[in-house]
Parts: C-alpha cells; sequence; structure tokens
C-alpha cells in the first residue's frame, strides 16, 4: 500500500490492483475504524474521508497498513440483467482495436459475468468489472460532448452505462433502456456494489430482459413525512438572478450510488442565515449569486439574506421602497417584496426563511446537486414556496457581522493548499508554478468547479491515464490542458486526471464566495510527502 495525503480531513490507500482495493473496501466496511466518516473506493485506490476531532491521518494509515488483504471478496446473490441494442458509435473501432469482428465483440461482452466493483462518475454510474480479458480498450482521445443515457461502454478494463445523457470519453458499444437511475425506486442506483451483471444481446432474445432479484421489486419511493407539514405563509418567486436553487450542509453517505454530497457552497454563510431567523442550522436555505433575486411575501414572514455584500431593498405592494441591512432578520408584511441587489464583494447570497421552506428533500437531502441533477429544481419564476411553522420557543438571533475579506475582481484571493496526491505527476518547476503564478476565474466556473487561467499551465512529469480515483471537495484537478480546475460542492464523486492539490477546509467557504473575474494565488501549507505507516 501507499497513503497520499489528500487534505486536512482526507487521505488516499493506493493498492496494487482493483482485488487488492476490494478486499480493503471489505474490510473496512466489515470492521470500521474509529472516525472514518465515508469511503471512495475507485479501480486501485480507496478515498478515506475522516474527522480530525475523532483520529489523525497517522492512527488511520498506521491502522490500515495493518489490515490482511488476502480474503476474496464474497459476490452478491442478486444478478441484474441489462438487455443492450448493440449499435454504438463506437463498435466497430473497438472491434478493430481488438483485431476481431463486431460480431465477436458482442459475443464477447455478452458471454462473461460481471461484478459492481464501485461506483463513481454520475450517480448510479457503475465501474463493471471482470469482462473478456481481451477488453483493455483506451478512452477516446477527444470525449463526446454528449452521449446518451443508457449508452453501454468499454473504458480499460472495465464496462459501464451512462445513466444520464452526459459528456463522456468511454467507447459506445450500444444502449439499453433499463434505467439506471430512478429516484422513484427506494435504492435509486440500480446497480450496488458488489451485483452481479450480465449484458444480453436484445437482437438475439425475444422480449425485455429484466433485472433479476429483489431488485426488480422494488416498490416506489414515499414522500418523507417532513414534507407534507402544512405550510405558514408562502413566498412568490418574481425573478430568479442568474441561478437560485436549495442548499442545506449537504447530502452525505451517498457514495454508493455514485452520489457526491452537494450543499452549500458557503456553509459558514448558511449556518448563519438559518441562525438569524431561528431555525436549525442544517436547515435548507437558498443560494444564489450574482443579483436579481426577487421574492414577494404572501402573508407575514421573516427573511435573514448572509453570504455576499449585496444591498437588499425591501418594496411594498403600494411601491413605498427602502434598504434593509444584510446579516440580519427582516420583517416582512404580506405583499412586500425583497430583492437583492449586485454583490460588493463575494458571489453568492444565502436567504433563511423562519420556520423553513416546504421543500421535499431527496436521499434525505434539499441539496440541488447541479451537475448530478439531484434534489430539487432551480427557481423559476412564478413558483410559489410554502413556509413551515416556526416551532415554539424558537429565537430569532441578534444580528450579525459578515465575513471578513471577501473576495473581489480588485484584490487577488489568497488560499491556502495542501499538496496531493499526485503532485509527483507534475515536474517540479510546475509544483513551484501552482503558487508563484497567479489564475484568473474564467466565466465556464460554476458549482462543479472553478475553472482557471494561468499565463503558463502545469506541464505533468508523468504521461498517461490515470485510474479514476476519489476526488475530495477543494481537489485541484489538472486536466491536458494544464489549467486546473478547483472542485467545488457539485463535483464528481470520481475523476480521471491527476489531482496536484486541495484547498484546505477552512478556506472552501471562502473558494465558494470567488466571483468570475477575480485572480487567485495558491500557498501549500506544507511539501508533498507520503503518509507512513
Amino acid at each position: 500500500m501507499r497513503f497520499l495525503p489528500v487534505t486536512s480531513n482526507a487521505l488516499l490507500v493506493e493498492l496494487a490492483d482493483l482485488d487488492q482495493t476490494l478486499a480493503l473496501l471489505a474490510s473496512l466496511q466489515r470492521d470500521p475504524l474509529p472516525g472514518v466518516a465515508e469511503l471512495v473506493p475507485a479501480a486501485r485506490t480507496i478515498l478515506v474521508h475522516f474527522r480530525p476531532s475523532a483520529t489523525s491521518a497517522a492512527a488511520l494509515v498506521r491502522a490500515i497498513a495493518a489490515r490482511d488483504l488476502s480474503q476474496r471478496v464474497e459476490r452478491s446473490d442478486i444478478l441484474v440483467e441489462i438487455p443492450v441494442r448493440y449499435d454504438g458509435e463506437d463498435l466497430a473501432e473497438v472491434a478493430g482495436l481488438l483485431g476481431i469482428t463486431p460480431e465477436e465483440v458482442v459475443r464477447r461482452h455478452t458471454g462473461s459475468e460481471y461484478t459492481v466493483a464501485f461506483t463513481g462518475f454520475a450517480p448510479g454510474f457503475a465501474y463493471l468489472s471482470g469482462g473478456h480479458p481481451s477488453f483493455d480498450v483506451p478512452r477516446r482521445s477527444t470525449p463526446r460532448t454528449r452521449i446518451p443515457a443508457g449508452a453501454v461502454g468499454l473504458a480499460g478494463t472495465f464496462s459501464g452505462v451512462y445513466p444520464q445523457a452526459s459528456p463522456g470519453g468511454w467507447q459506445i458499444l450500444g444502449v439499453t433502456p433499463v434505467a439506471m437511475w430512478d429516484l422513484d425506486r427506494d435504492q435509486p442506483a440500480l446497480l450496488q456494489p458488489g451485483y452481479r451483471v450480465r449484458f444480453v444481446d436484445m437482437a438475439r432474445r425475444n422480449g425485455v430482459a429484466h433485472p433479476a432479484g429483489s431488485v426488480a421489486a422494488a416498490p416506489a419511493r414515499q414522500p418523507e413525512q417532513s414534507d407534507v407539514a402544512p405550510a405558514a405563509a408562502a413566498l412568490k418567486v418574481k425573478g430568479t438572478g442568474l441561478q437560485t436553487v436549495f442548499q442545506d450542509l449537504g447530502r452525505h453517505g451517498q457514495a454508493g450510488q455514485g452520489v457526491s454530497a452537494s450543499g452549500a457552497m458557503d456553509q459558514a454563510a448558511l449556518k448563519a442565515a438559518n441562525r438569524l431567523v431561528g431555525n436549525r442550522s442544517d436547515a435548507a436555505a437558498l443560494e444564489t449569486i450574482g443579483a436579481g433575486l426577487q421574492l414577494q411575501s404572501v402573508g407575514e414572514s421573516v427573511l435573514a439574506v448572509t453570504g455576499a455584500d449585496a444591498p437588499l431593498t425591501v418594496r411594498t405592494a403600494d411601491g413605498r421602497q427602502w434598504d434593509v441591512p444584510n446579516h440580519q432578520a427582516v420583517a416582512l408584511a404580506d405583499g412586500d417584496t425583497l430583492a437583492i441587489g449586485q454583490p460588493l464583494a463575494g458571489a453568492r447570497c444565502y436567504v433563511a426563511a423562519r420556520g423553513g421552506f416546504a421543500v421535499a428533500p431527496v436521499l434525505g437531502s434539499c441539496a440541488t446537486d447541479t451537475l448530478a441533477r439531484v434534489g430539487p429544481a432551480p427557481l423559476a419564476v412564478g413558483d410559489v414556496i410554502g413556509l413551515r411553522q416556526a416551532p415554539a420557543g424558537a429565537i430569532v438571533g441578534a444580528p450579525e457581522m459578515p465575513a471578513e475579506n471577501l473576495p473581489t475582481v480588485e484584490q487577488e484571493v489568497v488560499l491556502d493548499v495542501v499538496l496531493g496526491p499526485r503532485t509527483d505527476w507534475f515536474t517540479t518547476e510546475s509544483v513551484q508554478r501552482l503558487a508563484a503564478q497567479r489564475w484568473q476565474v474564467t466565466p465556464q466556473s460554476n458549482r462543479v468547479g472553478l475553472r482557471l487561467a494561468g499565463e503558463v499551465p502545469l506541464e505533468r512529469a508523468i504521461g498517461g491515464e490515470l485510474p479514476s480515483e476519489g476526488t475530495a471537495l477543494g481537489a485541484l484537478q489538472v486536466p491536458p490542458s494544464g489549467q486546473p480546475v478547483l472542485f467545488l460542492a457539485d463535483h464528481p464523486l470520481t475523476g480521471g486526471y491527476p489531482v496536484i492539490g486541495a484547498v484546505a477546509p477552512y478556506h472552501l467557504d471562502r473558494a465558494g464566495q470567488i466571483p468570475v473575474g477575480a485572480w487567485l494565488r495558491f500557498h501549500p501549507v506544507g511539501a508533498f510527502e507520503e503518509l507512513q505507516p
């Protein structure tokens, strides 16, 4: 095993092969280590998230290094059959790469039984191991901008099925009509780690194959009880700005279904907004970027706006208007409209309502994951959002001060960075350049990540493909362009490009407030060193 630093609350365990990875995963699931929050397995690695208050990286490294990897992993008794129409765009190319006919590709693909090794990339996307020994094909040199939902493909030694339409670089053999991800199922992801999978050629089988075992009989998911609480008042959406979504502290513990946490980009601001109106700190609030959000009170309501330093205006139904401060509770009468102006510093505002929003959680959270398309839909003009009754004894908080040193486009933003896990994939000059050069946030940035542009790109010392591995919040992933992407709340669970470092957890809220056009500098908090048992 190798133990690589990721950030102050995560480390990466690298193993020799997939069998060792699955053996260690089974051991850690069978006999969990104290303080471990979540495990993200991949082809040759396991990303270990932990709580620094309960354990340390050094203690985890010692404990994991002592685990026995000789036991073979038990296979599930659940077999899922997936019918495929083998007419994919890359079928002929794959046949040429392997030196066989397209018909032989199909025969080999349907002639083996696969196992779900791990999940990632997107909700419901499973990496399937155990195919024909000849299947080891590279990803496409140029990924397609759109691959349809249900596309069945190969990459390296893995097979997989795209659960939704998305960009991708896998070699596509065909398409299945079976839904890999369906929120109406109790278990939305059809394929779970350990399940057995067999592909069936629809051209050779009458009827439609369907999942076998208990998966096929999964009942529809029932609404959570908290969804049906009666609304005490409501807010009517008169304007949404660039984008306004529901967020809370995130959807944790769903890595087994390929779902990352998402959640508020500035978690301290979300907690403050809830505190100001007397809500629980983890209640859902609205996250809006830039100016333009307008909310009209239907009945009486109490709101609070935190996060970016943005001007707030209240307008009555008869046209009177005045400014109100942020970071304190604001009472609205029936018909009053609260409007958020262009931030002077920071990028995102958070709006909490006393009693909380009557919005349905998805997989236990109201966070909207814009990449995975999990959670409530973004707000649209005309939406009416119900508000719940505040519990007896809920206390409205005293006014608070805004966060200090909110990012602006006029001043450079400095973020502390922990080097790893793949710093050694880059030249010494590039590692130095990461800190020495400033980087500008481009307009292509969003909740998935900040796309950065520097005068001189980063160069790799190690070429070739990196097997997909777990990626942490704050990771600085470097694609072939050499221009880093700073992964934020809606980043994919796994990635195939090397990560040179990760923003320290205490600077993530600041990263979530950086506006487009701002300049960044990275400050490594130490040298890159492997963790030793």
